[in-house]
């Protein structure tokens, strides 16, 4: 039989399984075993949360690695390769790698049926135990507790954040979000929450385990400067410790202060040169990503931000007026049918001098259609596109070289961005 490609894999598992979300630990805990599968590492960190997974791990994977700490990191979606789902050392896994991966899992599993996305979590399992590492950061991909990623028990567990999303898996409250997503904490060990509000089942959830909790507000913080940051926290064995004067980064800083104040707690050297470098080239590709393309020879001026929720649009709003163009600002704007439209529009809508909406590459999209009415009936101005291409090439048509273009309120949004830019510097 002709050996499979990786678009061979991906293509079979997503109809692997009757459903694309299937919530549950048992299958994937019983493929697991036949694996063989133990810990991917000696130091284990999982973090969930409504918004800032991305930052937090990929902050948390650099301060690691300043260390020489071999790190593996797990996360997801992918914007434009799955590839990107599994780093070793920062380096995404190699489609022959990723192969080998699956085959193994698929082999073990025999009878038992799993998602696309238990596939791609026991595959990523078995990378990292086959790489050596010193720590893996896992990144959970819907709620928590019943997550295939909550299969390993981690020494620090992290909540970034707690809103509404997922409401048809996760309940449409606060309370309920907080639940699924405190399922990671673990009996005696650190759990650490970057929400400053923490609902009831965080702290109900750590005082039934045992966990020491961590709270934003309480036992860490940080306080932002004129040109700078601060930063306070405690070590593992309760020091309190501090940096002040911290340059400030272009990521969330909020997830910065978090991913310090889990490094605190895992017992590494704390060297205020080592901590700066790591946090300072720390990128995440889509999350508040700046980027400029010529246009009939001039530039314009990008912002790309994969935000898709309202919590993640009232942190893109303070950070769009914090930092306003010497132009106008221009939006380029797609949304997943799910998503709460009135809640992202809002915290974004006075910032915005004019819109350019599109559908989706995906069944789960809302109709442009009904992004422009929303948009109309807000009396926004607001043009209509066949995809998102489309729209940033009116848009560049549009912005002037002072002034901004935003692309939001999907990953299926930037990513889109990220192939027309990509073709646009050839």
């Amino acid at each position: 039989m002709t050996q499979r490609t990786l678009a061979d894999w991906l293509s079979y598992l997503e109809q692997l399984h009757p459903t694309a979300i299937d919530m549950g630990l048992d299958r994937s805990r019983e493929v697991a075993g036949r694996l063989g599968l133990g810990r991917p590492a000696s130091r284990v960190v999982t973090v969930t949360g409504t918004n800032g997974k991305g930052s937090t791990c990929a902050f948390l994977a650099a301060l690691l690695g300043e260390q020489e700490q071999r790190v593996g990191v797990y996360s997801s979606p992918h914007l434009l390769r799955y590839n990107e789902r599994v780093l070793i050392d920062g380096v995404e896994a190699s489609d022959e790698a990723l192969c080998e991966a699956f085959a193994a899992v698929e082999a073990a599993r025999g009878e038992i049926s799993l998602t696309y996305f238990e596939m791609g979590t026991l595959a990523a399992f078995w990378l990292f135990e086959r790489a050596n590492l010193d720590a893996v950061v896992l990144e959970v991909g819907l709620g928590g507790r019943l997550d295939a990623v909550n299969l390993i028990d981690s020494d620090v567990a992290v909540v970034t954040s707690i809103g509404i999303d997922h409401a048809d898996w996760l309940g449409d409250t606060r309370e309920s979000v907080a639940f699924e997503k405190a399922g990671i904490f673990r009996a005696g060990k650190p759990a650490v929450c970057g929400d400053l509000e923490p609902p009831t089942p965080i702290l109900e959830q750590a005082r039934k385990l045992g966990s020491p909790l961590v709270l934003r507000g309480r036992d860490f913080d940080l306080a932002l400067g004129e040109g700078d940051w601060h930063w306070r926290g405690r070590s593992s064995t309760g020091e309190a410790l501090s940096l002040h004067n911290l340059p400030l980064l272009d990521l969330p800083m909020e997830n910065a202060a978090l991913a310090l104040q889990v490094y605190a707690l895992l017992g590494l050297p704390w060297q205020r040169e080592q901590l700066v470098a790591a946090l300072q080239r720390t990128r995440v590709t889509g999350r508040l990503d700046r980027r400029t393309v010529q246009w009939h020879g001039e530039e314009r001026h990008l912002l790309l931000d994969v935000g898709h929720n309202p919590h993640a649009a009232q942190y893109l709003a303070s950070r769009l007026r914090a930092a306003p163009p010497k132009g106008v600002r221009h939006a380029v704007f797609g949304l997943l049918a799910d998503k709460d439209l009135d809640g992202v529009l809002e915290p974004v809508l006075g910032l915005v001098q004019d819109w350019a909406v599109a559908p989706l590459p995906t069944g789960r999209s809302r109709p442009a259609a009904e992004l422009e009415a929303a948009l109309q009936a807000r009396g926004a101005q607001v043009s209509c596109h066949g995809d998102i291409a489309a729209a940033l090439v009116a848009q560049c048509d549009a912005a002037g070289t002072d002034d901004e273009i935003l692309v939001f309120g999907s990953f299926y949004s930037v990513a889109d961005a990220l192939e027309w830019l990509a073709k646009a510097a050839q």
